[in-house]
């Protein structure tokens, strides 16, 4: 019988030349017959625009998700997957991840600060329609991102919220399960969503990234502490990295990891700046490396919790790269 590793590796050769019991307890639980991939977009999330940066727009900025939106609509893709509204208030979930002086800090920005709380309902919403079974997956297209969002008060890496992490919580506090799974493919670091769980035995993070790169975290040697020690994977890639590089990654550790673990839902960070050619990365990815690791995150959710995940837009600079490698994952996520 053909297994994970062994598509790793056919994979990965063609681009170069599965001790714990699951804990499924989610008070209403995904039904087996759930189809449709969901899709959460919010014209408001263009409000939010950065000044620009040495007369340049700011990287991230609403193009984004315009961008995203185009390609979707030439591809069909937004009349095949099902709309999803973002949660009007997600401020009680908010505050389970951060400070009231954080909160507060971002509350006085007029217009960012109204759309960064709307993002965060956008990944609620996305895990209300996995768990309910409206949806079997789900890829929220919201910004700004969030895994670099730490209790500082201050806009860290574009980031106001850490939407992974509130998302994580949610579905263990609202849902019931007990074991979250949260894969990061972004070019940076997941800094945010590491420092959230690193003591926490019920989440695996693992975080493919550039170690060299903002914001300078992301060492191989942590893997957590206390109770969660092992399940922190942080792995580094070089720049110029290729597919195969990246594949590698999530061989190994991470597959006997997610084994162990068993998760009852999976969350993926989906920063599109480790697509090649992206303004603030330096990987050499192309399109496939993202739908080999959306089908894995897929089998990861379908063998161990009845194909619950949802996605969380995270980076991604080159416009055009970014909605061709989000359109890549959203065809993924369809195709399964």
């Amino acid at each position: 019988m053909s297994t994970r590793r062994d598509f790793i590796v056919r994979a990965s050769q063609g681009l170069a030349a599965a001790s714990f019991s699951p804990l499924v307890i989610g008070k209403r639980p995904l039904p087996r017959t759930a189809q449709g991939t969901g899709l959460v977009f919010e014209e408001r999330y263009l409000d939010h625009v950065l000044p620009p940066r040495d007369g340049e727009p700011h990287p991230e900025r609403p193009l984004r998700l315009q961008k995203i939106k185009e390609v979707f609509s030439a591809r069909g893709l937004d009349s095949a997957m099902v709309p999803i509204t973002p949660r009007p208030d997600s401020m009680p979930q908010i505050r389970g991840t951060h400070t009231l002086e954080h909160i507060q800090a971002v509350r006085r920005l007029e217009v960012s600060g109204p759309v960064a709380h709307l993002a965060v309902g956008g990944a609620l919403a996305g895990v209300d329609a996995v768990s309910t079974g409206v949806v079997k997956n789900a890829f929220c297209a919201i910004r700004p991102p969030g895994h670099h969002a730490n209790n500082t008060g201050a806009v860290e890496g574009f980031c106001y919220y850490s939407n992974a992490a509130i998302a994580a919580r949610y579905a263990q506090a609202t849902y019931g399960f007990g074991k979250v799974l949260i894969l990061d493919f972004d070019y940076h670091h997941g800094n945010a969503t590491q420092n959230a769980f690193y003591d926490d035995p019920s989440v695996l993070f693992f975080s493919a990234h550039d170690w060299e790169a903002y914001p300078g975290t992301g060492d191989p040697a942590l893997t957590g502490e206390g109770d969660g020690t092992g399940l922190n994977i942080n792995a580094h890639l070089d720049c110029g990295s290729k597919d195969v590089d990246m594949m590698r990654h999530w061989d190994g550790a991470l597959s006997k990891a997610v084994e162990s673990f068993r998760p009852d839902f999976v969350i993926v960070s989906a920063g599109f700046d480790s697509r090649k050619d992206d303004l603030l990365g330096c990987f050499d990815l192309s399109d496939d490396a993202f739908r080999l690791m959306t089908r894995l995150a897929m089998d990861y959710a379908s063998d161990y919790c009845e194909g619950r995940l949802v996605s969380l837009l995270e980076g991604g600079y080159n416009v055009d790269g970014l909605a061709l490698g989000a359109a890549a994952h959203a065809e993924t996520l369809l195709e399964g």
